[in-house]
């Protein structure tokens, strides 16, 4: 044999050996990686649910997770039972309901015209925007659930929120109507009541699915609800509140005008008291100097002295009467006067 020849035969050999010895390495560490891929460390925050052929098998808290590979085993990861899961309810906004319906309808439809909107029970229309924060209280029944369990508790959202709504006015959602009188403490405590209800509605139909052996596992914490009116409402009530605001100063202003007028009459009313308390002591005075003689003769019991100023001064007294009668006073006998003429009837 040619001596390259057997050289290039030990070459060919050679290069097919580490060619098999590659694959073979290699197909030892993808076994390696395959056999060892479920092996992994959960986080604190973190618990895993092991499924064997699609059963569920076993939990696992935070640690090193022993688990055989796919498809003989699979491994969901899950939150931990105090870890809060935000999820937006986007059902009830209108703007998301009313493209997706308009879409699927060919075009615009009379439909969902009152889409997104709830009704309240004094027939108001209101608009929830809800956040829901839920925390995982059964990791099996989550995992089983799968896919299912945002859209049941979207259903269950809005079903309690068209619960809750029908049952308040809308006064007690917002803060529609803040001219009425009874827009008090009552109303804002209520107010603030609203997400701890919807919260309490979402939970007791979680509970009713649970007793009937479909539990989705999760338990809502808190329910975030910002509440908004129709745009086309809202110009009515700011006209209705603008008025009310105005007629609210008009009645200011019209009750300073009133008090006002008040003082200027209890001012002009003491005024003329004064005047005429003034003008009393001042006629009280005369009176006094002008009786003052008889008064002092009366007292010094002079009676020709009375009966001289009585000839002088009763006739220019008497001259103004258009008849006078005198009676004697220690006479016993009885006078009749004439009264005032009365008018006759007519037959």
């Amino acid at each position: 044999m040619n001596p390259l020849s057997r050289f290039q035969g030990n070459a060919w050999f050679q290069a097919g050996r580490l060619a098999y010895l590659a694959l073979f390495a290699m197909t030892l560490i993808a076994a390696a990686s395959w056999l060892f891929s479920n092996v992994r460390q959960i986080e604190p925050d973190k618990r895993a649910v092991v499924m064997r052929f699609g059963a569920v098998s076993r939990t696992a808290g935070a640690g090193l997770l022993l688990a055989w590979p796919e498809p003989l085993e699979q491994v969901e990861i899950l939150p931990a039972s105090d870890r809060v899961i935000e999820h937006h309810v986007t059902a009830l906004l209108r703007a998301d309901i009313v493209p997706a319906w308009n879409n699927t309808g060919g075009g615009k439809s009379d439909a969902v015209a009152g889409a997104g909107y709830l009704l309240t029970g004094d027939s108001g229309v209101v608009q929830l925007d809800v956040q829901v924060y839920y925390v995982i209280t059964d990791p099996v029944a989550f995992v089983l659930q799968g896919e299912h369990v945002l859209p049941a508790l979207d259903r269950l959202t809005e079903h309690a929120a068209v619960a809750i709504c029908a049952s308040r006015d809308l006064d007690t959602i917002l803060v529609a109507r803040p001219e009425i009188a009874g827009n008090g403490s009552n109303i804002a405590e209520r107010r603030e009541r609203l997400r701890g209800d919807l919260r309490q509605g979402i939970n007791q139909q979680l509970a009713a699915l649970s007793a009937g052996g479909s539990s989705t596992g999760i338990e809502v914490r808190r329910v975030d609800v910002q509440s908004s009116l129709p745009p086309s409402a809202v110009d009515a009530f700011n006209a209705v509140l603008t008025a009310s605001q105005q007629a609210d100063q008009n009645i200011a202003n019209a009750s300073n005008e009133a008090a006002r007028v008040h003082q200027d009459a209890v001012q002009s009313a003491d005024r003329a008291l004064q005047v005429s308390h003034a003008k009393a002591s001042e006629q009280i005075a005369r009176a006094s100097t002008d009786t003052a003689t008889i008064v002092q003769l009366a007292d010094d019991h002079s009676p020709e002295l009375l009966w001289r100023l009585w000839r002088e001064r009763m006739p220019a007294i008497l001259a103004h009467a258009g008849s006078v009668t005198a009676v004697d006073p220690h006479d016993d006998a009885h006078l009749i006067l004439p009264g005032p003429d009365r008018p006759t009837s007519q037959p």
